[in-house]
């Protein structure tokens, strides 16, 4: 057989065929990954639909009703200090910090994956300063960088989850490189580069594919540390702004009336930590799945 006649590697190495069917499957048996995923599909739902059948505007104040315990007529989580109906505050929330988690993370993806890519497959002295300014963006405490950065951007919450998103950036970063220094020696990889096929399509048809399953782990567990800085940048006054409702908002709102009021804060609270929970068990399903994977295939 002639140089040009040598068969391209099978892309079956990679997840792009049944690998990664067998990830999701191997997924769909994890009984609390799945109850994990129904309840972040329902939170889903209530971002996209809840807005639109809210019992009251989110915004509409009453100042005859404030501070109405839960059960009040019209009102079943009762009302806040501005007398807002809290179920639609939490309601129209919901979308708000989800729309939060996914901002920060399309940041810190569009950052962290392709900065990876290139400093695991070119190595080298691109590599090591790379490495060297990732480990160094590590080393300092995420929330105190969010808050220096958003107090120089201003106030937002698209300031807030954008500052949340650069700090996330280098988990990513060092995610892939991992992963593609371990595939830019695999023999399937070799023998591409050895019948002259071009890097772009050698990353894009081996090594892209091979990514899917861990940087859907690290979504899913990151996405929980992108609802807790949220939350606390809302409750410092530096994400959402009035009137505007988060869960984290909605905390900060509710802390001046807990010892009055405690269900401002309880409802919100309880919320954030079902999401964080619900994020992080999918994460653990996810990661299950795929060591299941690697074992069966070592």
């Amino acid at each position: 057989m002639t140089r040009s006649e040598a068969p391209s590697p099978a892309p079956a190495a990679a997840y792009g065929g049944g690998a990664w069917r067998d990830f999701r499957r191997r997924v769909g048996r994890n009984r609390a990954a799945m109850v994990a995923l129904g309840v972040l599909s329902f939170l889903v739902l209530v971002a996209l639909v809840g807005p639109y059948v809210t019992p009251a505007d989110p915004n509409d104040q009453n100042l005859r009703g404030v501070l109405q315990g839960p059960f009040s007529p019209g009102h079943l989580l009762g009302t806040d200090q501005l007398g807002r109906d809290i179920l639609s505050r939490l309601i129209v929330g919901t979308r708000v910090s989800l729309f939060a988690i996914c901002l920060a993370l399309v940041v810190a993806m569009a950052i962290g994956v392709p900065l990876g890519f290139l400093s695991g497959y070119s190595g080298g002295r691109f590599d090591a300063l790379v490495m060297r300014l990732n480990d160094a963006a590590m080393s300092f405490p995420p929330l105190l960088l969010a808050i220096a950065l958003v107090a120089v951007l201003g106030p937002s919450l698209r300031n807030a989850m954008f500052a949340v998103g650069i700090l996330m950036a280098p988990r990513f970063l060092r995610l892939v490189r991992g992963v593609v220094l371990g595939l830019r020696e695999e023999t399937f990889v070799e023998a591409s580069r050895s019948i002259g096929t071009p890097t772009r399509l050698i990353v894009w048809r081996h090594i892209l594919p091979n990514t899917l399953s861990p940087l859907t782990v690290a979504v899913a567990v990151t996405a929980g540390y992108a609802m807790l800085s949220e939350a606390g940048l809302s409750f410092l006054g530096l994400g959402v702004q009035p009137p505007d409702a988060s869960w984290g908002s909605m905390i900060r709102e509710g802390f001046l009336y807990y010892g009055r009021s405690p269900w401002l804060g309880i409802f919100p609270g309880v919320l954030i930590a079902l999401t964080v929970f619900t994020f992080v068990t999918l994460g653990d399903g996810l990661r299950d799945a795929l060591g299941r994977e690697e074992r069966s295939e070592s």
